[in-house]
């Protein structure tokens, strides 16, 4: 065989046909004239067993090359339904493919000699079919016929197009013995990341990752947590995660959260849950710049949030952001409220003076600092400071209102406009969610009951909408869910539940599909220490850059993306993001022949030579990377270069999406999802996209024709 030699080549003519042509044409005169071997029959039988024998070793010596040689201008299609995606309670199924080694290097670098194209390059004939189709797309019918003859995508068509996956088919191609890859699932809670560009297959990734997620069980036959950030919209993601859902029996447990159709969500109150008082305030603030002089204004912001969260939960009121925005702009009223709670209850008198003082309160007396607030405000303030009164949520309330206004206006001017995002429309219904409304049969979830539950989490976010609220709000689930994974370390899952074990973890799947519309500084603290939680983060992007405008510091960047300790790279257009799989990758040798050949004139003008010949085949290694960001650059559609398992390399390949049957989801779903696919045009034609579409007929992709699926509510089913 080929690779018994010094040097492997397979891109050359498959000579060992020729052999087993001799061998059958030698056991077929072993079988039909053995005389003319000067044998008798017996031995004409041995010997025509013993030339088909050498014969089919030579056959199998044949088809490795010219398997290869079709490797490498087509590979085998590869589909697979999604209920045969396998699912294991050790492993992640991520594709077909190969571990990259040096003689996959050495036969790539073969494919770019000049003496190799015409078994790398599309043949003749395939480019004069292509021309043909080209030349005659708008001929009559007789014509027609050719073309579609010739388009015709059939392994009897020997000029059949290639798929419409671009790329270098070769650089899978070069590795026909192909078998399963697999993450090992204690490997997921170092996180992984997927890079590549629009529309190479991210979002089928996820959706290949969610799938096993979702009917994965634990040896005690519990499920797993499922949770996807989809901030552009992705019918297809959401029509995945029902089906699988239904097909697990997990329906009663999936949730859909959208800000582009609010009376289809659930509802969710990002401030609603905290271990520490102090989290509301840490999560708003959170989201404020806090670059260069914008430091001083968020952490005034996030003493005045605090001053706030803490008078509602003394007053006994569930934190929001309309609540919050509410007296951000008019902290008078929680001041009164909150002053006739506390003298109610340590000095009922009090009033009686509170009420004189405000009696005389006119123009001339009232401190130029208080000008502009209430009456009462002022006669409360001039109350507290006679009468020695100690409580931490009053004096900070009485803190707030001795600002000057105008003043004060100005140092929470930056913490309006983040209020204003999540407070506008109905997304305030969505974020602020009225809890005594039993009429609104849209469902509440928060972060901790989820996990419980052990629920399945479909987010989306509408940033083709509205960019600055979808990150908003994206960077507030984030918070929310840092918080919650911080009590899960310390107290486990079921803290305060009756016969609950400490320490209680179970593996929570976060999804972040272009994560880099999202994240924050709320998201580094979710990577660094959110898997002692069971938190295993996925994130999808398209390049590196994306992650530093996003955070705007490179430092940060960095430090993001080396919490990931899995990679996965599609193609991408950034040559810098390809860099940063190629860098840790080892240089290897690879071997290439010389022809050397010469001739040396006789010194000897009267000897019997005139001159001597020689000719030499030299072998000669050269150090090159394992692969360059070029390859990563030409990659195909659903192929990706993985780094997993502490730096192994891998080639991978997806398997195609097939269409089940019985893939059907609940009427409101599939009225989401059909106006999901109308209003969220492909990212090559976003500017088409309707800006408020209405709600389109049941898609025929989405119906089932066998049965009906029952009518649901959104997270409940």
């Amino acid at each position: 065989m080929a690779q018994s030699h010094a040097i492997e080549v397979l891109l050359r003519p498959a000579v060992e046909l020729y052999t087993v042509a001799v061998c059958a044409a030698a056991a077929l005169l072993c079988l039909v004239a053995p005389w003319a071997l000067a044998l008798n029959p017996l031995l004409g039988l041995v010997f025509a067993l013993a030339f088909l024998a050498f014969g089919a070793l030579r056959l199998r010596d044949a088809w490795v090359t010219l398997r290869y040689r079709r490797n490498i201008r087509r590979l085998p299609r590869y589909v697979m339904t999604s209920r045969d995606v396998p699912v294991s309670r050790q492993h992640l199924f991520i594709g077909r493919g190969f571990r990259w080694e040096q003689r996959h290097t050495h036969r790539l670098m073969q494919t770019y000699r000049p003496e190799f194209r015409r078994y790398v390059e599309p043949t003749p004939t395939y480019l004069l079919a292509r021309r043909l189709e080209k030349r005659l797309e708008f001929a009559p019918f007789p014509l027609s016929r050719l073309t579609s003859a010739l388009s015709w995508d059939s392994p009897f068509n020997p000029v059949r197009p290639l798929p419409p996956v671009g790329g270098l088919p070769r650089l899978h191609g070069i590795e026909p013995d192909e078998v399963d890859v697999t993450l090992p699932l204690g490997e997921r809670v170092g996180h992984s990341l997927v890079l590549g560009t629009t529309r190479v297959g991210k979002t089928r990734l996820a959706e290949l990752f969610i799938t096993q997620d979702i009917r994965r069980r634990n040896a005690a036959g519990e499920f797993e947590v499922v949770i996807a950030f989809d901030p552009k919209g992705d019918a297809d993601l959401l029509k995945r995660m029902y089906v699988e859902a239904k097909r697990a029996g997990r329906e009663g447990e999936f949730y859909v959260f959208h800000l582009g159709w609010p009376d289809l969500s659930a509802r969710y109150n990002a401030v609603g849950r905290f271990g520490r008082i102090s989290e509301v305030a840490t999560r708003i603030a959170g989201q404020l710049s806090g670059e260069g002089n914008s430091a001083a204004f968020r952490e005034f912001a996030w003493r005045f949030v605090n001053i706030i969260a803490r008078a509602l939960v003394e007053l006994g009121q569930r934190p929001d952001y309309l609540l919050i925005q509410r007296h951000v702009v008019n902290i008078d009223a929680l001041f009164i409220e909150y002053a006739q709670q506390f003298f109610a209850k340590t000095e009922p008198k009090a009033w009686e003076v509170i009420v004189q003082i405000e009696g005389r309160l006119n123009e001339k007396n009232t401190p130029r600092h208080m000008v502009g607030r209430e009456k009462r405000v002022v006669a409360l303030e001039q109350y507290l400071s006679q009468v020695r009164v100690y409580d931490p949520v009053l004096d900070g309330l009485r803190s707030a209102v001795r600002y000057d206004r105008t003043y004060f206006d100005k140092i929470v001017a930056s913490l309006l406009p983040l209020l204003e995002k999540l407070t506008t429309g109905k997304i305030a219904q969505l974020l602020a969610p009225n809890y005594s409304d039993l009429a609104d049969p849209r469902p509440i979830f928060d972060w901790m009951q989820i996990i419980r539950k052990r629920a399945i989490v479909y987010v989306g976010l509408d940033a083709l909408s509205d960019a600055e609220v979808a990150a908003a709000v994206g960077n507030s689930m984030f918070s929310d869910l840092v918080s919650v994974a911080g009590h899960i370390y310390k107290f486990g899952i079921d803290d305060g539940l009756p016969g609950a074990a400490s320490g209680t973890k179970l593996p929570i799947n976060v999804h972040a599909d272009e994560f880099n519309e999202l994240m924050g500084d709320e998201f580094i603290p979710m990577v660094n220490k959110g898997g002692g939680a069971g938190i295993q983060v996925t994130a999808y992007t398209q390049t590196l850059s994306d992650i530093e405008a996003r955070i705007g510091n490179r430092a940060k960047a960095g430090q993001v993306v080396g919490n990931f300790n899995n990679l996965f790279m599609l193609r991408v257009r950034e040559t810098a993001t390809a860099e940063l799989l190629t860098r840790q990758l080892p240089k290897v040798e690879v071997y290439a022949t010389a022809l050397m050949s010469g001739t040396t004139d006789s010194s000897d003008p009267h000897g019997p030579t005139a001159f001597t010949s020689n000719t030499q085949d030299r072998i000669s290694s050269t150090s090159v990377p394992l692969i360059e960001p070029a390859h990563v650059v030409a990659l195909p559609k659903g192929q990706c270069f993985a780094l997993i398992e502490g730096g192994n390399l891998w080639k991978i390949r997806m398997p195609l999406p097939a269409p089940d049957p019985d893939e059907a989801m609940p009427a409101d779903l599939r009225a989401l999802a059909g106006a999901m696919r109308q209003r969220y045009a492909d990212a090559g034609e976003w500017w088409n996209a309707q800006s408020a579409p209405s709600l389109p007929e049941l898609p025929t992709d989405l119906v089932d024709d066998q049965q009906a699926a029952p009518e649901t509510g959104v997270g409940e089913a």
